[in-house]
């Protein structure tokens, strides 16, 4: 019978759903206790490659790095490292060249409280991961040589800033014969940029000359120790500013493939990972150097850059300044940092349709309070910005649509001849007055604003581990039960069922797989981007109904 039929299919349907949901929390807790056997026992490395970039000012040198490693405990006299902390950052720094080896990010979780997420690490030297952010002084009177770094002194191990503080400066102290230097870290409360100052005391007869380097050192690794499958595929790289790009990024293959060196007064350099970055910002009236280049054989890649020379005259006091910056990509506060370094929230070719979505969408987050909700806003707003473009697309489809039984009555006599079977197609459209191509023209102009609010959603780390309602606590993550993507390919269903499927048999097979294969690919895809795409699908739905029964129907 019928109903046994599709009480039986369904049955099939929902033991394959739960199969899904099943293995995508196999894969999950795979993921997880690859993410934990990271956190195990930090092992440093010895370091006696020095973090300079470039031999005494030199961009071609090439250093040799020791790889072998060495379990050290925390606290020794050979390795201190101190924890320094403000209200959103905790750093790790290493007294042996005062490199900072570890920032965790406090109001940013590795995953959801619920799920006992804990301070999410961006920095880190261990036995699986390596990205640090190392800083110096090369040149004539160089504390960072060949085969060795400096051993700084501190007076605690630990800082952290009080409520009553606006600066928090940590200092580092060393005595190079007969020159005092003061390697300090300066925080503020809630900020996520370290200053890192050498204030020199030129206690000799002689002049004092070296260039400040800053380094960023990274393994190809993506963050986590995993990829994200057949979801959307963030930018893992590096990037700077060039004398003619603003924004030019250089993803580890192609470091590989060629080393990057320019020089430009001001700029930055930056490593890129999904929502995050770390940058190096020298002084901005500085003529400033740039590499970015792969240790040989090894799988560590560097991105410096070395400043002017610091010149101190015997007897007196000098000083240089550069920002180090570990946080989420805020183009607010990037954009205060530096010049476009903002653009390292990238939209890609579309950034200026791209960046008035994002600032609309943080004002209805700033009234309604949700990211889902603004999501949902954001999509009605631009649809109700389209209707005009879409509801002159949808009346061409179902033009075409009423055409249809006339379509077939033509194949059906002119199938075998397709002269003339194109000629009366053409006049029945002229008959008619429908253009075939009306339907899509529009349609292709809404396509830059849907591609800029996808990479919107992508980029914006705003709406990592956002909530919106009931089983969606993370609007980055995808759905656990994979609800929205079924609702969406369903959705995409019923859309085709109101618009007119084309006459080639192999297209309109395609059309009808179209769904399934989409519902697929979303199950993948953050929960955002789905709601996005969902609402958007309802929405068309809602104005072809609109335009059939209202527009079409008053015309007849």
């Amino acid at each position: 019978m019928d109903w046994q039929k599709t009480v039986l299919i369904a049955g099939m349907a929902i033991v394959a759903w739960l199969l899904v949901i099943q293995w995508n929390q196999f894969q999950d807790d795979r993921i997880e206790l690859s993410q934990a056997s990271l956190a195990q026992g930090p092992t440093y490395f010895s370091d006696n490659e020095p973090s300079a970039p470039f031999e005494n000012g030199n961009l071609d040198s090439e250093l040799p790095l020791l790889q072998q490693p060495i379990s050290i405990p925390q606290e020794t006299p050979e390795r201190n490292l101190i924890v320094v902390k403000n209200n959103v950052v905790e750093f790790t720094i290493d007294t042996l060249g005062g490199d900072i080896v570890g920032a965790k990010l406090l109001k940013h979780l590795d995953k959801m409280p619920n799920l006992g997420g804990q301070p999410l690490a961006i920095l880190q030297q261990n036995n699986t991961a390596t990205y640090i952010a190392k800083s110096g002084l090369i040149g004539p009177n160089a504390t960072d040589k060949n085969n060795s770094r400096p051993q700084f002194a501190s007076s605690s191990n630990r800082y952290q800033i009080q409520d009553n503080q606006e600066i928090l400066n940590v200092d580092l102290t060393l005595n190079v014969d007969g020159v005092k230097i003061v390697k300090r870290f300066q925080l503020s409360q809630e900020g996520y940029g370290v200053s890192v100052q050498y204030l020199i005391n030129n206690l000799t007869s002689s002049e004092f000359n070296a260039n400040f380097y800053g380094q960023i050192k990274r393994d190809s690794k993506p963050p986590g120790g995993s990829a994200s499958g057949l979801g959307a595929q963030p930018y893992l790289g590096a990037a700077l500013r060039e004398p003619e790009t603003n924004y030019a990024k250089y993803d580890f293959s192609e470091i590989a493939e060629s080393s990057v060196k320019t020089v430009i007064t001001g700029g930055w350099i930056t490593m890129i990972q999904h929502y995050f970055i770390g940058a190096w910002i020298p002084p901005t009236d500085d003529q400033n150097r740039y590499e970015l280049r792969k240790v040989k054989d090894e799988d560590v890649y560097l991105m410096s850059f070395i400043g002017e020379p610091i010149v101190v005259d015997a007897g007196q006091f000098g000083s240089y300044e550069a920002i180090f910056y570990v946080g989420p990509k805020d183009q607010e506060e990037l954009s205060k940092l530096a010049e476009y370094l903002d653009l390292t929230v990238d939209y890609g070719f579309l950034w200026m349709i791209g960046k008035p979505i994002f600032f609309t969408m943080k004002a209805i987050h700033g009234v309604i309070g949700n990211w889902g909700w603004s999501i949902i806003l954001l999509t009605l707003l631009i649809k109700l910005l389209l209707f005009p473009l879409s509801a002159a697309s949808l009346k061409s489809m179902a033009k075409m649509r009423n055409l249809q039984p006339e379509m077939t009555r033509l194949k059906e006599l002119y199938g075998d001849d397709r002269q003339k079977m194109s000629q009366e197609t053409m006049s029945l459209y002229k008959k008619e007055k429908v253009n075939p191509a009306g339907g899509c023209f529009p349609m292709l102009l809404q396509m830059p604003v849907f591609l800029s609010l996808y990479w919107v959603l992508l980029e914006s780390v705003e709406i990592r581990h956002a909530p919106w309602v009931f089983w969606i606590q993370d609007l980055s993550a995808k759905d656990p039960y994979f609800i929205l993507p079924i609702v969406m390919g369903a959705s995409m269903l019923l859309m085709q069922k109101m618009q007119p499927m084309p006459t080639d048999p192999m297209q309109a097979k395609i059309m009808q797989f179209m769904p399934i294969g989409f519902t697929f690919l979303f199950m993948t895809f953050p929960s955002g981007l789905v709601l996005y795409w969902t609402v958007n699908n309802l929405l068309s739905m809602a104005q072809q109904w609109y335009v059939n029964s209202h527009l079409i129907s008053k015309k007849k």
